[in-house]
């Protein structure tokens, strides 16, 4: 199976910084990665979009993290990540990688989720 595992969250002041990471594992040759994103759900709230890559490298980001995260890839690695300066309160949450795949063996796309890591932002 596949499975994505994130790793970097933690506790920062406001105006810190963290790396998150998401490494895809288990038997990835049995898929096609099209494009890699990172979620965050914050308490309350509805899990909504942070930052999207593509398999050619097109990047999107929500309005509220433009200029202050950053999102890339090393394909070597199958690992994606999430560069976040500046933090602000608003920014805790719990922090999902997602990973939008066509399964070769199957034929049929999938939809990945990692279990979350969590974010806190406070002084």
């Amino acid at each position: 199976q596949v499975q994505l595992v994130e790793s970097g969250g933690g506790l920062v002041q406001p105006g810190g910084s963290l790396r998150l990471s998401c490494v895809v594992s288990g038997s990835i040759f049995r898929i096609n990665i099209n494009a890699m994103g990172w979620y965050r759900q914050a308490p309350g709230k509805e899990r909504e979009l942070v930052a999207t890559i593509t398999s050619g490298g097109s990047t999107n980001y929500a309005d509220s993290v433009k200029g202050r995260f950053t999102i890339s890839r090393d394909v070597a690695k199958n690992t994606v990540y999430l560069q976040m300066e500046s933090l602000k309160s608003e920014d805790t949450a719990v922090y999902y990688c997602n990973a939008d795949t066509f399964n070769r063996v199957l034929l049929r796309p999938m939809n990945l989720w990692g279990q979350g890591t969590q974010v806190t932002v406070s002084s």
